[in-house]
């Protein structure tokens, strides 16, 4: 009878507003969780067929549950390099164990609170390690698969030393005082010690002597180790007038000291040997071309050293910097800094689809479409931001709002069910 159907509907519509208030809950006590989405709750009728005539039999209403995975929550600024976020589309992957265990490990988040645990792995606040790819020393990341996890391994930063870089190349651009050279000049020369890297990364040092002549604008090179033995010397002389003045003029009186010393009078540069192993390490020292002010240079003042160089010692990592293209560098306390790992967006065809983990992590289901790998800020893909997080998409004044209608709503349907009941208890009566 109808009467029955209205408390059906009206047992129907408490379910159902039981349903939003869940959801409700869960956005509220969410609110502050980085990388939560939403979940909305919306209504669709039940219709009862008709029997005809002048009856009517209430169908009811359903619940049906949708989170909002798609819509992107505010990008905050936050504490940790190592804290991500994604400006756009797009996914992290990560699993929940750190060795790869093959296609159901994996999950995809956009919360991105990373930070090192105990062992050097990045996982988030839910115990989830953050996946990618590593780059090699040549800076590639090799034949991996975008249509699978299967390459994927978890981001770590232990044992992420820089290997020490042998110095090839100086260069001196430094100032020396015309007004020492000439008669009167002094005896000892102005020396420059310059520190350089074998090899093998270990720390060694050459000194650079310019003795000035008695003859003006005048000097001689000489290069020594770090005993005072000569790889060998050379004369400069500079131009003292004319649009170049200031600038060596010429290179000449080269000496050999030791094997492999040799300078290039048209360039302006040296090359030393250093005894430093089975192959000596050649470098090359570059004092300026004649006639251009590339080099050193020779004014009224102070002697004023100025040397560039290359090479590094072995470092460790002191810090990391991520770019908008999810590209992991490390950086060293040597100077140094080296591309790590490659961090790849997962992207779906239907985000709203995906299936909701604990841990705001999601599982690709067949209505979100199969997982593809893509580099961050590359076509549709969006930007990862490093030191930076982002934050629930949930709105709390449309949550409250929600609330008191939901309150309402449900206080209403519960009318329903008292007034049917008080309806039929009238029926019931009649045959009394």
């Amino acid at each position: 009878m109808s009467i029955s159907s209205a408390m059906r509907s009206g047992v129907s519509g408490l379910s159902s507003q039981s349903s939003r208030m869940a959801a409700i809950s869960d956005n509220i006590s969410n609110s502050g969780t980085v990388g939560y989405k939403r979940t909305g709750v919306q209504f669709s009728t039940l219709v009862t067929p008709q029997s005809g005539g002048g009856n009517y039999a209430a169908g009811g209403v359903s619940a049906q549950s949708r989170m909002e995975i798609s819509k992107q929550g505010l990008i905050q600024a936050a504490s940790a390099s190592t804290d991500l976020a994604i400006a756009g589309n797009g996914f992290f992957v990560v699993s929940d164990k750190p060795a790869t265990l093959g296609e159901a490990a994996f999950g995809l988040t956009r919360a991105g609170s990373f930070r090192p645990n105990e062992n050097g792995f990045l996982v988030n606040t839910s115990g989830q390690f953050l996946q990618g790819w590593p780059i090699q020393p040549d800076g590639s990341i090799g034949d991996i698969s975008r249509e699978s996890f299967a390459d994927l391994r978890p981001i770590t930063l232990m044992g992420s030393g820089a290997a020490g870089q042998p110095t090839s190349t100086m260069g001196f651009t430094g100032n020396v005082p015309a007004d020492r050279t000439g008669p009167g000049a002094p005896a000892v020369p102005f020396r420059t010690s310059v520190e350089f890297f074998s090899p093998l990364g270990a720390s060694d040092r050459l000194f650079m002597e310019w003795q000035p002549s008695t003859t003006p604008n005048s000097w001689t090179i000489n290069i020594t180790d770090a005993g005072g033995a000569s790889y060998g010397s050379v004369d400069v002389a500079f131009n003292d007038s004319g649009a170049f003045a200031g600038s060596p003029g010429t290179y000449s009186g080269v000496v050999v000291g030791s094997p492999g010393f040799a300078f290039d009078v048209t360039t302006g540069r040296a090359t030393i040997a250093v005894p430093n192993g089975a192959t000596p390490q050649q470098i090359n020292i570059d004092f300026g071309a004649p006639n251009s002010f590339s080099g050193v240079t020779q004014f009224a003042g102070e002697y004023d050293p100025k040397i560039t160089k290359d090479g590094a010692s072995v470092g460790q990592l002191s810090s990391v910097e991520i770019d908008d293209a999810g590209t992991l560098f490390g950086i060293y306390d040597n100077g140094s800094r080296r591309a790590l790992w490659q961090i790849p967006l997962a992207d779906v065809a239907n985000p709203d689809g995906l299936t909701a983990r604990d841990g705001n992590v999601f599982a690709v289901s067949g209505e979100s479409g199969a997982a593809r790998l893509r580099d961050a800020n590359s076509g549709a893909m969006g930007t990862v931001a490093g030191g930076a997080l982002e934050a629930s998409n949930v709105d709390i004044a449309t949550e409250l709002t929600d609330l008191i209608e939901t309150q309402r709503a449900y206080s209403v349907n519960a009318k329903i069910v008292t007034t049917a009941d008080e309806m039929l208890e009238e029926t019931t009566r009649l045959k009394r």
